[in-house]
């Protein structure tokens, strides 16, 4: 019999039916200024609108959904990983204050379910249509002997713009600044390996009510991470100006909050200051982890921290509000020099952050 390359694992076949499946999903996301339709080898977008723009930026940002696909494999549930996906990446170009433009995916497969595989892209589809970004384009991929048959992986990347004058770049914060959290879903899509670790996952215990959650542990693991373009949309339409903006993803709040504080400041927080979900606690009591790992690993329900004029506090938090979501007051900017875990010479104490002071 000759070899073909279905014989070698990989079904043309199935991957033009998958394109057929994911054609209506890859539709609903379509902005204006996409030019042409789903096949061709590039897409393409118009850049006229951006022309008009006074001194556009271009920003961007890329990511994956990491370990967090083990639940979904384990749930045989593909409907939320891809808004996971667009979430990731679109969240990062809005923290920068960009509007994302379009989203292009990447999928990996051991075998291409072309069922499987549509529910993947509507999901990526769903969290498009939540930024305003167009599905611009993807490829899926057949990976045989390199990849389990019913394991995939997904990643992409988002393209936004922004006016210079507009982007969010954290040089202007000042001590005195107000930090402002915005509320997330849950645990989003980082620290999975530590939460499989915790909790041994498997098919049963994912499917194992938890009265404290309300839910199945699968089912709020698989919670989508929350998308923020119309949230922060929302607040500059409302006239404040945000100085800076942290995602809070992978390493938590010690890695991201810093990251758009200039030098000689920190971020002093209250923990106690908004309600941290319940699957937090769980995860610390069930596998007995130290606080501080927690709150550099996990975004301990804040998924968004804005730093603010603190006469900007009624309208901003208005303005998240009138997005659908929750807003916290959760600490204000300090003077290094201030910090009680920093020492006169600048030394850090131990098991201490020097950017973030959490009280």
């Amino acid at each position: 019999m000759a070899l073909d390359y279905k014989a070698s694992g990989v079904d043309v076949e199935a991957g033009y039916q998958s394109v057929e499946l994911m054609k209506d999903y890859v539709k609903s996301t379509l902005r204006p200024e996409v030019l042409g339709g789903l096949g061709g080898f590039s897409g393409a977008f118009s850049l006229a609108r951006i022309k008009e723009m006074k001194d556009p930026v271009l920003l961007s940002g890329t990511d994956g959904v990491g370990t967090k696909q083990k639940i979904a494999f384990l749930m045989d549930r593909h409907d939320t990983v891809g808004i996971d996906c667009v979430a990731m990446c679109v969240n990062d170009v809005a923290c920068a204050g960009g509007e994302p433009l379009f989203f292009l995916d990447y999928i990996a497969c051991g075998r291409n379910y072309p069922e499987k595989i549509a529910t993947l892209v509507k999901g990526v589809a769903e969290g498009c249509r939540q930024a305003d970004s167009a599905l611009l384009g993807g490829e899926t991929a057949e990976h045989p002997g390199l990849m389990p048959d019913e394991e995939y992986d997904l990643a992409g990347f988002s393209v936004g713009v922004v006016e210079r004058e507009d982007m969010i770049t954290g040089e202007n914060i000042r001590p005195g600044d107000m930090l402002i959290g915005i509320a997330s879903s849950g645990v989003h899509s980082n620290g999975f390996s530590l939460v499989r670790k915790v909790f041994d996952v498997n098919e049963e215990n994912l499917r194992t009510f938890y009265p404290e959650l309300g839910a199945t542990l699968g089912e709020i693991l698989l919670t989508p991470t929350k998308i923020y373009v119309h949230t922060m949309k929302s607040i500059r339409k409302a006239g404040a100006t945000v100085k800076g903006c942290s995602h809070v993803t992978g390493g938590g709040f010690y890695e991201n909050i810093p990251r758009m504080l200039p030098n000689e400041t920190v971020a002093k927080i209250e923990k106690g200051s908004y309600p941290i979900p319940p699957i937090f606690s769980l995860i610390q009591k069930t596998g007995g982890i130290d606080e501080h790992v927690m709150y550099n690993t996990f975004n301990m329900g804040i998924g968004l921290c804005l730093a603010i004029d603190p006469a900007d506090r009624d309208r901003v938090i208005s303005a998240v509000e009138a997005a659908g979501e929750k807003a916290y007051v959760i600490g204000e900017v300090i003077a290094a020099k201030d910090a009680d875990h920093i020492d006169e010479g600048g030394n850090i104490k131990e098991g201490e952050h020097k950017g973030v002071e959490l009280i």
